[in-house]
Order: structure tokens, then sequence, then C-alpha cells
């Protein structure tokens, strides 16, 4: 028998299928190849891919897991190929995991402690037969939410076209981030396959083909397909032998692959019951909740799915989830919207109303944008998404954006519509790298990457999803460093606590409705003499507060003026400006925040 091998499942004598427990595959070595197509196959052909242990790993000695406190944890999401694709990178293996280990010192240099990669299992990129109506050429599924393995890594990523060649150069890559003291946290879909819904158009790799009932779910009165994820299947994720694939799957990319979590793409699908029915506890989430191996990894739920259905008791400790009524409460305040002063002063502290004990604050993993969606340069210079290039007629992407161009739709010289976007960049950049939750950063917002109004760039392998490396990022990302900086300052306090939370209350006038939405956070540690305070202005006159005391009658120092260009450079802590002695009052310029520390 020879070292490696390819292999193949057939039932009766029927097509072949992949091993579900394969390791590695063959066929998709090359990104974007559509040889399968030319030899008469509609999808692409893919082979289950025997390999000795001694050709998956890079070697013994691997580096230790970093140690992270959850007070420390700053995520940071990116798409693997995306990250480095873009001739600016400027790395010698753009696209690849090799490549991303090129732009670690980068990492490093903002602040982020972990790294969230977008889906790495196996998918076919060639799947999308749509076209781009302006360029005609042909989309891809970039992002690769459509697993064909569960196990497998995605072979395209690898520098090294050979067959199998993926796990090693996988793993080389997570030590290198493990070396340089970065989690790595995997985005995985258990939800759902590549195998669509099971018509005669649709993909036959392997579940379907060998025991259908068994691994999707099915509408009982119709028997058909019940789709609850929105790409034709549901997988059946509480019947014990898919169960047990999903926990073999994950110990095998925790404990051999070496990763530090996992987010789960669309997770409420854990709770469906074996005939669709919605469940109040989930078998899966609490079985790796009590798993010894996958019990200390970061666990990070999507916990919603397409109808809207989210568990109403949560996920189990020690699981996290993304924290969505963050991302919309603030992206409300930010723009104006009407947003109780009580409401936003729980998502800066973590959410406790959403995480009650025995959860932390650290399960809430905020954010304000992410892969889906606007990135930061167009939540504030779009109001309606732009997505004609994915092939949909515009039908696609979400409407619900809770975004703002402030005066022109898109790109634009005028200098004030630019001042104001700069402002409440940094006004969402302050909000999200200072909240008492887990914040996680999309890649390329520290940058001012934009996706032309794109908010759905699924199918977008080229610039409207490439990191440009060429960005005049200095300013954003010195307010990054900045902020990340002040959120370590603060870390050993109880920021987020706050012992005061005041409105302001405007005369009337023009934009008295806007104002009346200003907010004042404060909080004291009398014993330590430490205090911070949060001024916030959404609205579009300037407003002042009333400054009340510091603890031990300390003077305020500011800390963070989004306003002031100049408060971007971040003055250490004896040098930032002082407050003098009897200040009664607080001025806060339009769409501004203002911290103070004593």
């Amino acid at each position: 028998m020879p070292n490696a091998f390819e292999y193949a499942y057939r039932l009766d004598g029927g097509p072949e299928l992949l091993d579900p427990y394969a390791r590695s595959l063959t066929g998709g070595e090359v990104w974007g190849d559509r040889s399968s197509e030319a030899a008469g196959w509609k999808f692409r052909r893919y082979r289950s891919l025997f390999q000795p242990v001694a050709a998956l790993a890079p070697g013994v000695g691997r580096p230790p897991r970093p140690q992270i406190a959850d007070s420390e944890r700053v995520i940071y999401e990116l798409h693997l190929r995306g990250f480095t694709r873009h001739p600016s990178s400027g790395v010698a293996h753009p696209g690849t995991y090799l490549g991303l280990i090129e732009k670690i010192p980068y990492l490093q240099s903002l602040g982020i402690t972990t790294v969230e990669l977008l889906p790495l299992l196996e998918f076919d990129e060639t799947e999308n037969f749509r076209r781009n109506p302006v360029t005609g050429e042909r989309l891809l599924n970039y992002w690769g939410y459509s697993p064909v393995s569960f196990f497998a890594p995605k072979a395209s990523y690898a520098s090294d076209a050979t067959p199998g060649a993926a796990q090693a150069e996988l793993m080389t890559m997570i030590d290198a981030l493990h070396a340089a003291g970065l989690e790595v946290v995997v985005d995985v879909v258990y939800n759902h396959t590549a195998e669509g819904g099971g018509g005669a158009s649709d993909p036959l790799h392997s579940f379907r083909g060998l025991a259908e009932e068994t691994y999707y779910l099915r509408d009982p009165a119709t028997r058909r397909p019940l789709d609850v994820t929105g790409c034709g299947n549901t997988v059946n994720t509480n019947h014990p032998v898919v169960r047990r694939l999903i926990l073999d799957s994950l110990r095998f990319w925790s404990e051999e692959i070496g990763v530090d979590g996992f987010r789960f793409d669309l997770a409420s699908a854990f709770y469906r019951g074996l005939s669709g029915e919605k469940l109040t506890a989930s078998p899966l989430a609490a079985e790796i909740a009590a798993d010894p191996v996958l019990a200390g990894r970061l666990l990070i739920a999507e916990p919603w799915d397409v109808t809207g259905f989210t568990p109403p008791a949560g996920f189990p400790p020690p699981w996290r989830e993304w924290n969505g009524a963050f991302r919309d409460d603030v992206r409300r305040w930010v723009r104006g919207d009407e947003v109780a002063p009580r409401t936003l002063e729980l998502r800066l502290a973590g959410s406790p109303d959403l995480f009650p004990p025995p959860q932390s604050r650290a399960a809430a993993i905020d954010f304000v944008t992410c892969h889906d969606g606007f990135p930061l340069a167009d939540l504030v210079s779009y109001s309606t998404k732009a997505n004609r290039e994915n092939g949909e007629e515009d039908r696609d992407g979400s409407s619900f954006n809770l975004s703002s161009n402030h005066g022109v739709e898109g790109e634009t010289s005028a200098p004030e519509i630019l001042a104001t976007r700069h402002r409440q960049v940094a006004n969402f950049l302050a909000l999200l790298l200072l909240s008492r939750g887990t914040p996680m950063l999309l890649a390329g917002d520290e940058r001012g990457r934009s996706q032309r109004g794109n908010n759905n760039a699924w199918c977008q392998d080229n610039e409207i999803s490439w990191l440009d490396w060429n960005l005049a990022a200095g300013r954003r990302e010195a307010l990054v460093r900045g902020l990340l900086a002040l959120r370590r300052e603060l870390a050993d306090l109880a920021f987020g606590e706050w012992s005061e939370c005041a409105a302001f209350h405007p005369p009337a006038g023009p934009d008295a409705g806007r104002s009346e939405r200003a907010v004042l956070l404060v909080t004291r540690d009398e014993t330590g003499g430490r205090s911070v305070l949060l001024a916030l202005n959404p609205g579009a006159a300037p407003v002042r507060f009333p400054l009340p005391r510091a603890a031990a009658g300390k003077p305020w120092r500011l800390a963070f003026d989004s306003f002031v260009e100049a408060a971007e450079t971040h003055a250490p802590p004896a040098e930032r400006p002082q407050f003098a002695p009897g200040t009664s009052e607080l001025g806060v310029q339009p769409h501004s925040i203002r911290i103070l520390l004593a």
C-alpha cells in the first residue's frame, strides 16, 4: 500500500462519496480552478486523501498556546486570502497561510490579542455560477461558508499545491501566531453544508449520499429539506451520529491543528430537535460546553439563524455570543437615533442585562462591523447598500444597516462631510474598544477599507474585498493603537460599572431632540483614587455638562477627544491636558466623545 492514496466510498453502485472523517481532500489545491467543469463535472470533483501521520504535522515542539485573560482579549476578524491577496501586501506568498505569517508584526503592532479567521474548512469557491453584471467576470464563493468537509483544511490557502500540503502549512501558521503571543479562532460552519437542498442541480459530495435523513433535517409534513440557514439545508446537529461527528471535528481542530477557539456560524441551528422543532436546551451545545478539551477553548456563537430565532435562554457557560444588541444600539446612538441613556450605559458595561451571572461581561463579543455587512468606512459613507456587482439585481444583503452617508452617498471631497465621517469613525472605535465586553475589530477598519457600498461581498474575490495596504491609514491606525493602550490602562478599574449616568437636557432649539441623547457616564474608585468620565454627544450642536467631582478630589485630565485631531496622538498620562481646579462645566462638540481620567 502506498504511503498516501486517494479513496472514495460508493454505496450500492452509486456515485463516489467523500469520507466525512477525511483529514485531507484532493481536487481543490488551486484557487478558482475549474478543471472539473472542463472535464464535464458541474461542481469540483474532490477525493478523500489518506496520508501517514508524519506527513500531516510540522514537527514536534510546538509553541504553547497563549494565555490571554478575558479582560485583555481583543479579537481581529479577517479573511485569510483577502488579508494579503492585494499586490500592495508585499508578502512573498499572497493569499495563503504563509502570507499571513509575514503580517504578524503588523498584527502585534495594533495591540490585538486574537485572530479570528473566516472559514478554513474545505469549500468549493467555484460553486457560484453568477457573473458580475458590470465586469462580466464569473463570481466565486469568496467567504467560504459552504463546507465540503468538517475536517479537511482549505487546500488552496496553502502556498504549496501538493495534495495534502495544507494541514502542515496551516499548523505552521498557527505555530507562528502562537509564538507571537496571538490566539487563533476559526469560523466553523456546522449548521449547513455545500450540498444544497438535494435537487438535481445541487452538489453531492458526501453526507447526502451516505445517509441523508441522518445528516439533514426534514420538514415533518412535507419531508422536504428544512432550511433555516438560507443555504438549502440544515444539518441535523442533535442526531447522535452527527453530534459525534461535530465533536470529533472540534477536537481534531483543537488538539491536532492547534486552534484556540471557534466562532460557530448560525449556532442557533444547534437548538433544533430531530424534527426541526425549536429547543430550549441544545444537547450539542451542552456537550461541547462539558467536553474536557473544548470547554477550555473559546466558544463563540452567532446566536441566530435566518428565521430570526435566537435561543431564549442563550448558550450555557463557557459559551460566548456575538452581541448584536451592541452593534445595533451603538449604531443607532452614533447616527443620532433615539437610544435611552440606560441602554447605552448597559452596552458599554458588557450588556449585563443580556449576559447575567454566571456569565461574565467577556461573554459579550461586542462589535460594530464584521465581514457580513458594511465595513466601518462604508457605515459612515453609505445610507443604502450598493450590491449590483453581486449579480442578484441588488436584492441580496440586508437593508437594515443603521448607517448614514452624512450628506453625500459614497465618495466625496467635501471637507465638512469628510470631517464628520472621520469623527464618527473615531466615535465607533472608542465605544467598541473601550466597551467592557470583548471587542471584535474587523480587519481593515483601522485603515479605512471600503467595499464601495457592497454590504454582502461574499462573492467578491477582488479589490472590493481585499485589504489595500496602500491606504493612507496613519490616523486610524494610531487611533486604534491609542484606544487599545487606553483600554489596557483601565483594565484593572471597574470601568463600565457606572456610578453615575446622566442625560443632557438642552434648551429648546432645532437640535434639541438629538442633543437630549447626549450622555455623561462616570465611575469612581474611591479607594484607589481613580475615576473615568465619558461624555458622549451624537447631536449636531455642542453641549455642556456639569463637570462632576473626581475621586479623591483629583483634577480631571483629557485622555481622548474624537473632535480634536491632535488627541489622536494619545499623549502619555503625565502629558494629558488638565482641567483647571474649579472648572464647573465640560463642553462636548457635535458628533463627538470626550474621555476624562483622574
